[in-house]
């Protein structure tokens, strides 16, 4: 049987001699390649500076880094997310304090949210601090889930009511926005992923994009063992010599291998993502009238869905948990008869690690776990055929009616 993948990158002869160009020219590691993908990136979204790493869980500790958190501070992330977000900010010394979602949008519930901030911190100076950790509250971590932003004028209304920082975690969502603006351009800084399963792909890779040129030389800084000097420029002029490094850093860079594959991918980018909005569009015709309990994605007007994924949410009427275990049985049904699916992704607070830490409860998070237990995301990728769509769409309403 020839399984439909969840994702195939969409790749060609194009990527394959791009590569092969930087492994005639002898420099391999981050370089000018690097550069012109940064620069390419950064103007595609509006932005006046994008630095590559190694990936967007990379992108986001050296943004979160490089704005300044850090121990004694709170940060407030979504739950029903892939689990670098959270992960990122524990490197940092922060910690993640896990906030609900919309079921809808699958994005963090700014309602919920700014309810939560009421309750649970209270004016000391000019900082909010945690009544119950004495923790000062830093900011917040919005994700744009699946490739659909989340309501950024909202959440910029809160985060500029209390004052705080706001770093968008942009993993899935390079071409997404709402109305003209492009994320990233929201007044903060943005990270982005090129996984395989994104809509362009460096193998591994993510980007910081930034328009604030202090943010942007941290970045570049902490991404290179702390240097002063990219190791390209170092090598141009008295190379024989090693830079000074100003801060204690890492070696998050990209090589230009990757760029290289990233620059040829950048010029599918608009193609992609038109292709993957027009499955997006085939699906919801597929599935509009079929059934009560497949919930298609929910388009807020005015925003441009990069549909990373194509995620359902499956509406069982049993609690969370038998819901869930119906939703495992539909998946792997689907699996028999030859179609890819995923869990959408998983809420961090049901994950051990934040449980054990923290002390979080599958319930404390009703919609994140209900997200959790109940999303199924569907096969999505340029050369998919409308033949195929129809198979999925067959089997998935099957698997539900069994």
């Amino acid at each position: 049987m020839n399984k439909i993948p969840i994702t195939r990158p969409y790749t060609g002869k194009e990527e394959a001699e791009a590569v092969s160009s930087v492994l005639s020219g002898g420099w391999l590691v981050q370089g000018r390649r690097v550069r012109e993908f940064e620069c390419g990136i950064a103007e595609h979204e509006g932005v006046k500076y994008g630095c590559a790493v190694t990936s967007c869980t990379a992108a986001l500790q050296l943004a979160m880094l490089a704005e300044g958190m850090g121990e004694g501070m709170d940060v407030l992330v979504p739950s029903f997310t892939f689990v670098a977000t959270a992960n990122a900010v524990v490197a940092t010394g922060a910690t993640p304090v896990l906030m609900d979602v919309d079921e809808r949008t699958f994005n963090i519930d700014v309602d919920y949210t700014e309810k939560y901030i009421r309750e649970n911190y209270e004016q000391k100076g000019s900082e909010l601090v945690g009544r119950g950790s004495g923790n000062r509250l830093w900011g917040i971590v919005p994700v744009h889930q699946f490739g659909l932003c989340a309501d950024m004028p909202a959440i910029n209304r809160l985060a500029q009511s209390y004052g705080l920082r706001v770093i968008e975690d942009a993993a899935c969502a390079l071409g997404a926005g709402i109305g003209n603006t492009s994320i990233g351009g929201f007044g903060h800084t943005a990270c982005v992923s090129f996984h395989p399963r994104k809509s362009i792909t460096t193998g591994e890779g993510g980007m910081i994009l930034t328009n604030d040129r202090e943010v942007y030389q941290r970045a570049l800084e902490l991404r290179n063992h702390g240097s002063a000097v990219a190791s390209d420029e170092r090598h141009s002029n008295r190379g024989y010599l090693l830079p000074e490094f100003v801060r204690a850093g890492y070696n998050f860079r990209m090589t230009d291998l990757q760029a290289a594959i990233g620059w040829e991918q950048l010029k599918k980018l608009d193609f992609i993502l038109r292709r993957r909005r027009e499955i997006a569009e085939y699906y919801d015709r597929l599935f509009e009238g079929k059934s009560k309990v497949i919930r298609t994605p929910y388009v807020p007007g005015g925003y441009g869905h990069a549909f990373q994924s194509y995620v359902c949410f499956l509406d069982f009427k049993e609690d969370t948990a038998a819901g869930g275990r119906r939703r495992n049985a539909v998946m792997e049904r689907l699996d028999g008869a030859g179609v890819a699916t995923r869990q959408g992704t998983h809420a961090v607070h049901k994950l051990d690690y934040y449980q054990k830490r923290f002390g979080y409860r599958n319930e404390d998070l009703p919609s994140a776990d209900r997200c959790d237990s109940l999303t199924v995301s569907l096969p999505v990728f340029v050369e998919i055929t409308k033949a195929e769509q129809e198979k999925v769409r067959d089997e998935l309403l099957k698997a539900v009616e069994g």
